[in-house]
């Protein structure tokens, strides 16, 4: 890995986050699935909640999870680093896609993780900005899961960065509201977790919440039983959010940071 990239990889994160954002921000005004609630102010309201979120990962962390990795690997530590590189890449990339199903799905289960994640399900709209609205408390937790996982199994740098590239960018195009060729969108369903299959996870329905776990790969779903195919009350109808979280006041910056104290 070139010295350039180990300097600039927060940079490079940054510059493909905000450039995939704008794109799903432009294929949503042109070519919409549904329509939006709430206005600008939803918008900026998710959008300020990923600024605290990026602002307390520098403060709680001396190391994120890129250069724990790189750290780690100059001191040859870790189960992964027997492994021929290629290997060790690709089964480091699956681990953590496969560990970030089984978090998510935890934070479901019990019920004071379910306080922090529940500000993520609160969104009464589903767009390419509910991809980035997590209550601080959360980001914090599922970083330090991310950094255990990294330095008991030795993960290699390489592999990180792909999964925190693949990260930003499935999270931004599993929320996009963009109405996608219903052919293209069944056939990539197959392999990667598209915006109709992740918006059943959004639904008021319990039993439609309780499914379709995945971030990335839609596989860990077929496999853990997790997967629902559609909605019951069609992509276009079906309604977002949750019961208890559905007024103004409850979508507020403030509302959202202490939603789970409530």
């Amino acid at each position: 890995m070139s010295d350039w990239l180990l300097g600039h990889e927060a940079q490079v994160r940054l510059a493909v986050f905000l450039s995939l954002f704008a794109v799903f921000i432009i294929l949503q005004q042109v070519h919409p699935l549904r329509s939006m609630p709430g206005g600008w102010r939803r918008s900026a309201t998710n959008i300020a909640l990923v600024v605290i979120d990026t602002l307390i990962l520098r403060v709680a962390f001396p190391l994120l999870a890129f250069e724990l990795a790189v750290n780690l690997g100059a001191a040859g530590d870790g189960w992964l680093r027997g492994l021929p590189a290629a290997v060790g890449v690709v089964a480091g990339v699956l681990l953590l896609d496969v560990a970030i199903y089984w978090q998510h799905r935890i934070l479901h289960v019990v019920p004071l993780l379910w306080r922090l994640h529940r500000v993520h399900h609160a969104d009464t709209g589903f767009d390419v900005t509910t991809g980035v609205r997590f209550h601080p408390l959360e980001i914090v937790l599922s970083m330090g899961i991310k950094l255990g996982l990294i330095a008991v199994l030795g993960i290699p740098a390489l592999a990180v960065l792909i999964f925190e590239l693949a990260l930003s960018a499935g999270s931004l195009f599993t929320h996009a509201n963009v109405a996608l060729p219903p052919r293209f969108e069944h056939a990539v369903r197959w392999i990667f977790v598209t915006p109709d299959m992740h918006r059943i996870h959004h639904s008021v329905h319990r039993e439609e919440t309780n499914s379709n776990f995945g971030f990335h790969l839609s596989m860990w779903d077929r496999i853990f039983r997790s997967y629902r195919d559609q909605p019951r009350d069609g992509q276009t109808t079906m309604s977002i959010g949750l019961h208890e979280f559905r007024e103004p006041r409850e979508q507020t910056l403030w509302a959202l940071l202490l939603n789970p104290f409530r």
